[in-house]
């Protein structure tokens, strides 16, 4: 049986321990928060305050708990705890990171009482031929792959253009890549088309950074000295080199070339890097990483497309915690949500590090019950589980926070004679 005891006391410790190395320069109602709705989310499946109140097993009324649970909300996102998290998944990371940069939405139709509430693209009804827009929010978010190629959040920040002081979408990513710079000190950033920006450029070479941008339709790069369009480049050359890449949910062949150019913004010396065989017309990268061989340019190749992780990232993060469905109303407040929110998929890219024999990590694969034996993205299945193993919970966490009182001497009387 999966449903042991002693698994749900592991996996609650577990999560406990997460917890304490996030709040440990906090105070110590604000570390019983950080556990509670760390928790909560984790065993409900859900970011929604009532949902989460339900897993916490407390004797005070719901309306209460939810009342105190929305006021450390309200407060924003603790730097110190955010700080704390930042070197946590910077020991997670290989020595040459990776950091995707990818902007999404959440969208709230029905909603008129949150702040700041501006339009967005619905990514999920939108097709090639046509928009659809929403009332919503924008989201930037940095991830990083970690050791086990599972991307984990650096940088996620939920934004809008009826904000006051709100200066643009740039320079939040902008924010993003310094975050990612400081952090780490060099990295590459992998990026797709609605980042071929001058600025883009402009930014990641004066932090010193390397990169691998697709380019789109219209960028123009200079080759022998004469501005040439990408698309005429792309239609001179053929791929020579011939490589397998991972590509909507499938290994499949692409051919491989390049050629040294320059772009616009900096007339630095970079390559472009030509994907042909995966979509009907041939990918265009711009990197200004040293390719000298082969392994290099199919290198570049797959940096790029791991850039689906971050997809899947968001698409995760919104069907196993219902993300778009939070309830809180001041972007503060959301902000923070979505803190909490991106504390459990790091506490599920934790677990994916573990050991295939693990016997915790066992167990909760056990419990999802999963149709495939392996996968590329286990957090999906790793969410289910904890979900599963912690609803034969009967008491959340906060008894692990028992108040240490100070053992009183009995009281004794003295005749006096």
């Amino acid at each position: 049986m999966p449903y042991f005891t002693s698994n749900t006391y592991s996996l609650k410790r577990k999560i406990l321990t997460f917890t304490n190395k996030i709040s440990k320069h906090l105070s110590k109602p604000e570390r019983k928060f950080v556990a509670d709705i760390t928790y909560g989310m984790l065993a409900s499946g859900s970011c929604l305050l009532t949902d989460v109140v339900d897993q916490l097993h407390e004797p005070s009324k719901k309306i209460n708990i939810v009342d105190r649970l929305s006021r450390h909300l309200d407060k924003g996102t603790p730097a110190p705890a955010a700080a704390s998290y930042l070197q946590l998944v910077k020991k997670m990371v290989p020595a040459e990171p990776v950091i995707h940069i990818d902007d999404s939405d959440v969208v709230k139709p029905g909603g008129y009482k949150f702040e700041a509430l501006g339009i967005v693209r619905d990514g999920s009804e939108s097709t090639a031929t046509k928009n659809v827009y929403k009332k919503g929010y924008h989201v930037t978010e940095a991830c990083v792959l970690t050791t086990s190629n599972h991307p984990v959040s650096i940088f996620s920040h939920i934004h809008s253009s009826l904000e006051k002081g709100y200066k643009s979408a740039n320079t939040i990513t902008f924010h993003a890549i310094e975050q990612g710079a400081a952090l780490f000190g060099k990295a590459t950033f992998a990026m797709d088309r609605g980042y071929d920006d001058n600025k883009m450029f402009l930014k990641l070479d004066e932090l010193g950074q390397d990169y691998v941008i697709r380019l789109t339709a219209r960028r123009k790069l200079l080759y022998h000295n004469k501005w040439t369009m990408a698309t005429e480049l792309r239609s001179r050359r053929k791929g020579k080199v011939k490589t397998s890449v991972f590509y909507k949910g499938k290994e499949q062949e692409a051919y491989l070339s390049h050629v040294k150019v320059q772009i616009t913004a900096s007339k630095k010396d970079i390559y472009l890097v030509l994907v042909y065989g995966i979509t009907e017309h041939p990918m265009m990268l711009a990197t200004n990483k040293e390719i000298k061989s082969k392994d290099d340019v199919v290198r570049v190749a797959r940096t790029y497309f791991s850039r689906w992780k971050i997809e899947e990232y968001f698409r995760c993060k919104k069907q196993m915690f219902q993300f778009e469905k939070f309830r809180v109303r001041r972007l503060k407040a959301i902000n923070a949500l979505n803190f909490y929110i991106t504390l459990c998929m790091a506490f599920l890219a934790i677990i994916s590090m573990e050991s295939e024999t693990n016997a915790l990590k066992v167990s909760i694969i056990k419990t999802a019950d999963p149709v495939k034996e392996k996968v590329f993205f286990c957090y999906y299945r790793l969410a289910k589980g904890i979900s599963g193993i912690l609803s034969y919970a009967k008491e959340g966490v906060r008894l692990w926070f028992r108040t240490k009182r100070p053992a009183y001497r009995q009281l004794c009387l003295k005749l006096v004679v």
